[in-house]
């Protein structure tokens, strides 16, 4: 997949077939759309695109706007675009420039102009341009115009997908990740960066990664002991995760740490990525490290028994 991040340079592309959106999540919905984008192409003799934004039209166009929480990184978005068979994924800068054009504007010179596109695949509720002044009523009308096919995507397929990535956010922030899995159609990660703790843990025979967040913006999961896969440096190990406060050592701040089996190498600062794949049990206050000791045992064998 080519990815394009300067609207001003883009290709010409053959036959070009479109759809818009910013695909968080990349969820089973959005690869129904996918799968209909690969299709229309196919048929058409030409190559797939998928226009997204970045950052979130939200953080832009409304100044209410705090604590956006994403299930994806861009990066993590581009994979897994990449990975559903897209040909072209266009990243548009979201400036105020952009959301200031005028919804003809937005037809004519960028999506006519710069994509050239032989069919646009849309919902009925999409809207575009200045104060969302576009929809799917004027660019039938412009189809004429220009010359582009356009599709809609069913309402039963829209809803699908606002229900997923609701229910989605929802099921990481409480914890409940493999509902969140089953509606993703693949299992959560995340990204993080391996820093100093307190090291508590390999006084007791369980040495753990401390993990920084790569992204602000990345949904974090809710409390609890998680059975997860860590991929270090491309290679993967199943582990054990724990997200919160350790209550048994008077913890004060919030902590992501993870365990991985049969792993002793220095990881400090590098970036590894997590799969979580089981939600374990919550966080507890247990008499001392002897009885957190010998809980982080039981937790590993169920960690195994999972993975």
């Amino acid at each position: 997949m080519q990815v394009h991040y300067d609207i001003t340079q883009l290709p010409v592309f053959k036959n070009a077939v479109i759809t818009i959106g910013t695909f968080d999540g990349v969820h089973t919905g959005h690869q129904q759309i996918i799968n209909t984008l690969k299709a229309a192409a196919a048929e058409a003799g030409g190559e797939s695109v998928i226009i997204t934004f970045h950052p979130h039209p939200r953080k832009v166009v409304s100044s209410a706007v705090t604590g956006i929480r994403l299930i994806n990184t861009l990066a993590e978005r581009i994979e897994l675009i990449a990975n559903a068979g897209v040909d072209h994924l266009v990243v548009v800068p979201f400036t105020d420039y952009f959301a200031n054009q005028t919804a003809e504007e937005y037809i004519s010179d960028f999506l006519v102009d710069k994509c050239h596109p032989h069919t646009i695949i849309i919902g009925y509720d999409h809207r575009f341009g200045k104060e969302r002044s576009g929809d799917y009523k004027l660019m039938e009308e412009k189809a004429v115009v220009y010359n582009y096919r356009l599709m809609e995507i069913p309402v039963h397929l829209l809803d699908t997908i606002k229900v997923s990535s609701s229910n989605i956010r929802e099921a990481i922030l409480h914890g409940h990740i493999e509902d969140a899995n089953k509606l993703l159609g693949y299992t959560f990660f995340f990204e993080g960066e391996v820093i100093h703790g307190d090291k508590i843990g390999r006084t007791i025979g369980y040495p753990t990664a401390n993990l920084k967040s790569t992204d602000e913006e990345k949904i974090t999961l809710g409390d609890g002991i998680y059975a997860v896969y860590t991929e270090v440096d491309g290679i993967r190990y199943k582990a054990m995760m724990s997200i919160g406060f350790r209550p048994t050592v008077n913890g004060k701040k919030r902590v992501i740490e993870v365990n991985l089996f049969d792993f002793e190498n220095d990881i400090y600062e590098k970036i590894i990525r997590v799969y979580v794949v089981k939600y374990l049990r919550s966080e507890v206050k247990f008499d001392g490290l002897e009885a957190l000791k010998q809980q982080l045992h039981q937790d590993k064998v169920d960690s195994l028994a999972v993975l």
